[in-house]
């Protein structure tokens, strides 16, 4: 079972700090490269070097910035990579799938059908205020987009998602020997981290509940489909598609979308359709095709320990 396969006597809680130090340290090696190509251009530029984020993300053409912002994400997977393997002697399958091997039809099937949803979701918003939209799509800058984010984009979420639905959810139930908790810190830490995003800002700490709610989401089709597969296609679907569909001068990234919302932001019903309605119909299309059932030990059962190989 997935969350068992991290229950071992030599994985103490402190561990799973350390290695989480760890992951932290690589990320911020991995930021290296964009802190200096900012400095050389305010250098070169003879400005002073910026200190709003929202200006840092501007300094640079949008694919680069893409590109330069996400290799920090590669250089944490690594980080997560040797921590996994050298510091709780585990194989990266068993914070990934209590399967034998990971399963891509599940990741992909979970791509596709976010892909799906977020495209015809889009498309309602639109043809309800086409005057909120303008047309952005440039060919050749596009394409440079689809080829970075198509490859950088997935390790981003997938770093994320190993953190998260993978490192930490063993670790907390290593801390806690049960289902629940482990959930909950997991979603409360993930909806965390993104209080510093520019949406939050422009609209308020009510967003929260939309990331707060997308890392329960994850969290909960981790645990009833004792892997992460699920997830890692999720993850990977809304943040790929949202890049190459629509972007704004108030969101985390701007890129070379095929749309632009000039809107003023504002958190209505839509923060929390996806939380009350869209979530429901997503865990109910996933719990029919893979025959989820026991809901109740899955989510906030106790662990029980069993021996692992790995």
């Amino acid at each position: 079972m997935f969350l068992e396969q991290g229950i071992k006597p030599q994985n103490k809680f402190w561990l799973y700090l350390l290695g989480s130090v760890l992951i932290i340290i690589a990320s911020f090696i991995g930021q290296i490269p964009f802190s200096v190509a900012v400095l050389y251009k305010s250098y070169s530029a003879k400005e002073a070097f910026p200190t709003d984020n929202a200006a840092i993300m501007k300094i640079f053409e949008p694919n680069l910035t893409l590109f330069l912002v996400m290799i920090s994400f590669a250089f944490a997977f690594a980080g997560i990579y040797f921590v996994v393997k050298y510091l709780h002697h585990q194989t990266i399958l068993s914070v990934t799938t209590s399967r034998k091997k990971i399963d891509w039809s599940r990741i992909l099937f979970s791509f596709f059908l976010w892909s799906l949803f977020s495209v015809l979701s889009f498309w309602v918003v639109y043809l309800k205020s086409p005057e909120n939209f303008v047309w952005n799509f440039k060919l050749v800058p596009f394409l440079i987009l689809v080829f970075v984010g198509s490859i950088l984009i997935p390790v981003q979420t997938s770093t994320e998602e190993y953190v998260f639905r993978g490192y930490l959810m063993q670790g907390f139930a290593n801390l806690a020997q049960n289902r629940w908790f482990p959930l909950m810190m997991t979603s409360l830490i993930f909806g965390s981290m993104h209080v510093f995003n520019p949406e939050v800002a422009k609209m308020g700490y009510i967003i929260m509940v939309y990331y707060i709610g997308t890392g329960l989401f994850l969290g909960i089709i981790t645990l009833m489909d004792e892997g992460m597969e699920l997830a890692l296609g999720f993850h990977a679907a809304n943040n790929l598609i949202g890049a190459l569909l629509v972007t704004s001068d108030w969101s985390v990234f701007q890129t070379h979308s095929v749309f632009k919302d000039m809107s003023e932001p504002s958190a209505g019903f839509d923060v929390i359709l996806p939380i009350v309605v869209i979530y429901p119909i997503l865990l109910f299309i996933f719990s029919k095709k893979y025959n989820w059932s026991n809901w109740k030990e899955k989510l906030a059962g106790k662990i029980n320990v069993v021996e692992s190989s790995n």
